[in-house]
């Protein structure tokens, strides 16, 4: 009986807990102008497909080796449930957060963004991987 109690209160928590592989940090929204990049300077075909990409603070810049890196997020949390469900955005490091100190871990773009969250304004906990 203990043994059945136990494997249903199991079976319940792994259905509510996310499963993290990644590194944990925040993200925020960056908006344009996106050029000159701290990895590419004006080169217009840095971008991604989609504006898919991301400025690192200081932790991942690693004196511009970061450049190039790619990452995929997931929204984990956020003010006001923010994040569309588990959905992924897999995106390219392009520059060094412009703001100092950074407000996040990664800053966006506003289409990477809008890939995770549904609050363009907001600060969201994320997982990340280097992919």
């Amino acid at each position: 009986m203990r043994l059945l109690v136990l494997s249903i209160v199991l079976s319940l928590l792994c259905r509510e807990a996310k499963l993290v592989l990644g590194d944990i940090g925040t993200a925020t929204s960056y908006r344009p102008p996106y050029i000159p990049t701290g990895c590419f300077g004006n080169q217009q075909d840095q971008f991604p497909p989609g504006n898919l990409f991301v400025a690192v603070s200081e932790g991942l810049w690693d004196n511009g080796a970061a450049c190039g890196r790619r990452y995929r997020l997931r929204c984990l949390s956020g003010h006001k449930k923010p994040c569309k469900g588990g959905a992924t955005v897999d995106v390219k490091v392009v520059d060094l957060c412009r703001r100092s100190p950074c407000p996040s871990t990664i800053a966006m773009s506003t289409d990477a963004f809008a890939a995770i969250s549904r609050s363009p304004s907001t600060k969201i906990n994320v997982e990340y991987i280097q992919i």
